[in-house]
């Protein structure tokens, strides 16, 4: 009898049962190398995403399932034109939050006196160090604390790169890179060394902000404006030429008394630091005054009173005090006039605890002893209560809010000091580039021409940051957990640090940490020894790493086959407002290396915004997780959520009430409505139903709504995606259900 040899027909199951069917694909698509870079291809066949490293943060939200969902459709659809695509995942985990992550998981803080315990093991794990306040943090070692930055940086990765994988981005996880591994220090310092041989970075001792919560200096990028509430006192400063005091009252001065001069000011703190008073050249009521000095109040130190045409000669008198330093106006002004400086103000936020000598007074020196170690607040009040005693202060203080820089991540209002910090030219002052002989800030305002914006119009902002930079920047942090600057500085004969006579590495022994690595020709027991050498303790701006992310993805220095393969790349996409740090800085390096653009175009994510319109932020509890979501419905939901936004403009995200949605007979429907935000006008623009303010947040009129159910296979999230006119959105993340997905299939019209 003959055998039946035909193959057994699969079973159909009684009901679909797509539970677990994501997993399986993952992990076959990955022992399959579906997403694989391909090394054999030319650069002509590649096509190269710098993808943005997300932060170690341990969670997910809305906004990197939209923009990591654009980047994904770009990738698909270059694969399906034939394109060996590049796309890589960094991981961004240096700087102050895994600073701030590691006291509060470990309760642990930094005393850079102690020595290294090899033994140490935390007093708390986890959530118990979250309670402790700052000042029951167990201090230690320099080196514990950047041993234990690297332990939970570690664990941090792994369980955030199971989340990121849980998106079904059709990322090559085999390409990865961390923006503090031994290849991003050595990346990093590399490009350092580079820049100071050709004179693109240097070291100045200069006034600049500093957060005195974080104790580092803060870049001009790293700024954000807050209102900030105060008070308005005003002092009478004393005329000492009472001629020229006559001659301003008549031109119409607003001189009491016959000899003084008031000026109003929320710092009266800062006044035994007065070096001038200034006002505007054109002022006819201060022309008699100019060059003439008046004595300050409580203190009695003699100062200048000068013109400089940043004085508004149209606010409060008209004149104002030049204190070193209260603001940024200050530091201009002190630099012009060549002013000397007074600086009272320590790092700390705290008062000096010596006198000054240009106080010289009994009564002044008495007066400063008052305020000697006290906190800014608190020696507000005790010069407010000495300028009310001697009946200097005119009046009583009035409230004001005034605009005041805050470090983006800090919640104490910024102050100046002078410190050494280093610097690279990116345009913020006048310089020539030798190797293009252009003014350096006119040659990247070229390269933001040269690059394709998309959408477009987010070009100006670009343009207008890289033409309104006041400094160059600045890259160097007081800090402990990010890259060491790769040097070391020989110690004088008399013991004193030579900070102009720098020790540097060969590149072929970077990455090295000056802290306790040894220079070439030393030895330990030389280090901070009259005739030896001191390190370097300050580290890298995070920036200072990040604006390097297209050299450590495509392995420059490292991998020199897949950086001429992949480099340089055809995308960056990012978030709008990182354009002034991460995509300026990355153009800076790139033209200062290599004289070009690291990439051909850059696609701008808008911001999620909340149903009132506000960005959703962390910091402002309105943060919408998608995790819930994605667990439920599954990734199609991620790709009808992501694909609807387009990038620039931001989009509006809630979730609506099973009642406001279901029709009669459709049980269980969960609405998930998405508003586009254009960014230029500031208001919505609801696709298909006709309104342009964007207060439902809905595509639901006229028969364009956008949902998701339970058990909507990909067939109806296409349906579902096709009725929402004004959008044009082709879901090509369908794409990584089929077999084949990535490797050259092409979707058909």
């Amino acid at each position: 009898m003959a055998m039946n040899t035909r193959a057994q027909a699969p079973r159909v199951p009684d009901r679909a049962a797509p539970e677990g069917l994501e997993a399986k694909w993952g992990e076959a698509w990955e022992d399959q190398g579906t997403y694989a870079f391909d090394r054999s291809a030319t650069r002509e066949q590649v096509y190269s995403i710098d993808t943005p490293p997300p932060t170690v943060s341990g969670s997910l939200h809305i906004g990197h399932v939209f923009s990591y969902t654009h980047t994904d459709v770009v990738a698909r659809y270059q694969r399906m034109m034939g394109k060996s695509v590049f796309y890589p995942m960094g991981w961004d985990d240096n700087g102050l939050p895994t600073e701030r992550r590691v006291q509060n998981y470990f309760g642990v803080r930094v005393d850079a006196t102690l020595p290294y315990d090899p033994d140490f093991e935390p007093p708390h794990v986890g959530g118990d160090g979250k309670s402790i306040k700052a000042r029951d943090q167990k201090p230690i070692s320099r080196k514990n604390f950047v041993e234990l930055c690297e332990r939970l940086t570690v664990e941090d990765e792994a369980q955030f790169e199971a989340l990121w994988r849980y998106l079904g981005l059709s990322v090559d996880w085999k390409q990865n890179y961390q923006t503090i591994g031994a290849r991003a220090r050595k990346v990093a310092q590399a490009a350092f060394l580079r820049n100071l041989a050709r004179g693109e970075a240097y070291q100045a001792e200069a006034p600049g902000l500093w957060d005195v919560t974080f104790q580092t200096a803060v870049a001009q990028a790293e700024l954000e404006s807050r209102e900030y509430p105060g008070f308005y006192h005003r002092l009478a400063f004393h005329i000492t030429d009472a001629e020229a005091a006559a001659k301003a009252a008549a031109a119409g001065a607003p001189v009491e008394d016959g000899v003084d001069v008031c000026i109003e000011t929320t710092r009266p703190e800062l006044l035994a630091a007065c070096v001038a008073l200034i006002a505007h050249p054109d002022d006819e009521r201060y022309k008699p005054l100019f060059g003439t000095t008046v004595a300050s109040p409580v203190y009695g130190v003699e100062v200048p009173i000068l013109p400089h045409p940043e004085a508004e000669m149209d606010k409060g008198a008209g004149i104002a005090m030049c204190c070193t330093f209260g603001d940024t106006t200050d530091i201009d002004w002190w630099r012009d006039l060549e002013l000397p400086l007074r600086a009272i103000l320590r790092k700390d936020g705290r008062i000096i605890t010596e006198t000054p000598e240009w106080i010289t007074t009994d009564a002044g020196r008495a007066a400063f002893d008052e305020i000697t170690g006290k906190t800014t607040f608190s020696a507000r009040e005790a010069v407010v209560a000495a300028l009310r005693e001697s009946g200097e202060l005119k009046g009583e203080p009035t409230k004001t809010m005034r605009q005041t820089n805050f470090f983006e991540k800090g919640d104490k209002p910024l102050e100046i000091v002078t410190s050494r910090q280093w610097y690279i030219r990116n345009g913020g002052r006048a310089w020539t580039n030798p190797a293009s002989g252009t003014d350096l800030n006119e040659e990247l305002i070229g390269r933001g021409r040269e690059l394709e914006f998309h959408p477009d119009f987010m070009r100006v902002r670009y343009e207008n940051w890289v033409k309104g930079l006041k400094g160059d920047w600045l890259v160097s942090r007081q800090r402990f957990f990010g890259v060491p600057f790769p040097l070391w500085y020989r110690v004088d004969a008399d013991g004193q640090v030579n900070y102009d006579d720098i020790i540097t590495p060969s590149e072929a022994q970077l990455p090295v940490d000056p802290s306790t690595d040894v220079p070439e020709g030393y030895t330990e027991d030389q280090r901070g020894v009259a005739g030896g050498f001191v390190g370097e303790l300050d580290i890298m701006d995070t920036w200072a790493t990040s604006s390097l992310s297209p050299q450590l993805a495509c392995g420059w220095l490292d991998d020199e086959d897949l950086f001429a393969r992949t480099y340089p790349m055809d995308l960056r996409p990012q978030g709008q407002d990182i354009i002034r740090t991460w995509l300026f800085s990355t153009v800076v390096r790139a033209d200062l290396e290599f004289g070009a653009l690291p990439w051909k175009h850059a696609g701008l994510s808008g911001w999620i915004l909340d149903s009132d319109h506000k960005k959703m932020s962390k910091s402002k509890g309105n943060v919408v997780t998608p995790m819930g979501i994605l667990e439920k419905y599954g990734l199609g939901c991620r790709a009808l959520l992501g694909g609807v936004g387009s990038p620039g403009p931001g989009c509006g995200v809630r979730r609506a009430a099973d009642e406001d949605w279901s029709p009669p007979g459709d049980q269980g429907a969960e609405r998930v409505e998405v508003c586009a935000h254009d960014g230029r006008r500031g208001r919505g623009d609801r696709s298909g139903s006709g309104a342009g303010d964007g207060a439902a947040g809905s595509f639901g009129a006229g028969g364009a709504g956008l949902r998701h159910r339970r058990g909507l296979g990909c067939p109806g999230v296409l349906r579902a995606l096709s009725r929402a006119r004004g959008h044009g959105v082709v879901l090509l993340d369908v794409l990584r259900r089929l077999p084949g997905a990535g490797q050259g299939a092409r979707l058909q019209p």
